[in-house]
């Protein structure tokens, strides 16, 4: 016979329920990302090297679509193939120089496309500008006839590591509209003023040219139109043979040569088209009309005093 009194404490005793099984939980960051890399598994590296190749294309493109637009409106690198502009560009060298020969590779300069269509070129500035009608159309270097070598071509002519097939020249503007260009024995004078050209190629002759000679000639440079002249005088045709250009032909201004980075430098407006009154002696109309834009405002202002006093008081 069992005794009551246990029977009692068994039936009261807890019954141990079974552990609960652990689930991971979404929210916990550790859990999370270990269930992840469980359901994924390890992504493989060429995926990012496939997604570089697969937009490398575009970035190209890109690349070419604003290099077009910087070369069309802003700024654009010209090579020079002439040795008309030496020493201050160097053109009469090789397309990447040659130590053996001794040789200097052609210059590049950056063009300021912008700059002309807010005002007219400054004397002394280098501009590049279009062959107008007169001017040679000759240029050693033509387009390739294949297609794709053409773009290419056209690509590194866009920024200066190519030739250009145009007629493009650059040189420096010495006389613009309405100035007086003439040389006496062999000096060079603008307006009546003696320009001292230091930036000359040595021992070249400030008036003497190929084929022709400006010696104690003058010329008087016509409204819209420039008188251009080569820094190495015996070895370029400008303006003394091949007449003026028209400033609307006048692509922009050079303003840097960017290579070889030996030669790099900025391309200032020489000191001596700085000089007084050469700039006024160009312009006989301009202090008459600098006088009258001053005095004009004052005389209307003392008008319009006098007749305040001449009114009859109210």
């Amino acid at each position: 016979m069992t005794d009551p009194a246990t029977d009692a404490d068994a039936l009261q005793e807890p019954v141990a329920s079974p552990e609960p099984v652990a689930t991971p939980d979404p929210s916990a960051p550790g859990e999370a990302s270990e269930t992840a890399r469980a359901e994924d598994g390890p992504k493989p590296p060429e995926s990012h090297r496939g997604s570089f190749w697969r937009e490398l294309p575009f970035l190209v493109l890109i690349a070419l679509v604003l290099a077009l637009l910087i070369k069309t409106f802003l700024v654009q690198a010209f090579y020079i193939p002439s040795a008309s502009m030496e020493n201050t560009l160097q053109g009469g060298g090789a397309f990447l120089g040659s130590a053996a020969t001794g040789k200097h590779p052609y210059d590049r300069v950056l063009v300021n496309k912008l700059v002309y269509d807010f005002r007219s070129p400054h004397r002394g500035e280098i501009v590049v500008f279009k062959g107008p009608p007169g001017w040679p159309k000759e240029n050693p270097f033509t387009a390739p006839s294949n297609p794709v070598v053409r773009f290419f071509h056209n690509v590194g002519s866009a920024i200066g590591i190519a030739p250009s097939s145009g007629s493009d020249f650059i040189k420096r503007v010495i006389g613009v509209g309405g100035d007086t260009v003439s040389c006496k024995h062999d000096v060079l004078y603008v307006n009546g003023r003696v320009l001292h050209e230091s930036y000359l190629y040595p021992g070249s002759h400030p008036c003497e040219g190929p084929g022709s000679s400006f010696n104690n000639k003058t010329q008087t440079v016509p409204k819209g139109e420039l008188f251009v002249m080569g820094d190495h005088r015996d070895d370029s045709d400008d303006s003394r043979v091949n007449g003026f250009v028209p400033v609307k032909d006048v692509i922009g201004r050079a303003f840097v040569v960017i290579w070889p980075i030996s030669d790099w430098k900025t391309l200032p407006v020489p000191s001596t088209f700085k000089q007084v009154g050469l700039a006024a002696a160009g312009s006989p109309g301009a202090p008459l009309v600098a006088g009258a834009a001053v005095v004009a405002p004052i005389g209307i202002v003392r008008s319009r005093r006098r007749k305040r006093r001449s009114r009859p008081a109210r």
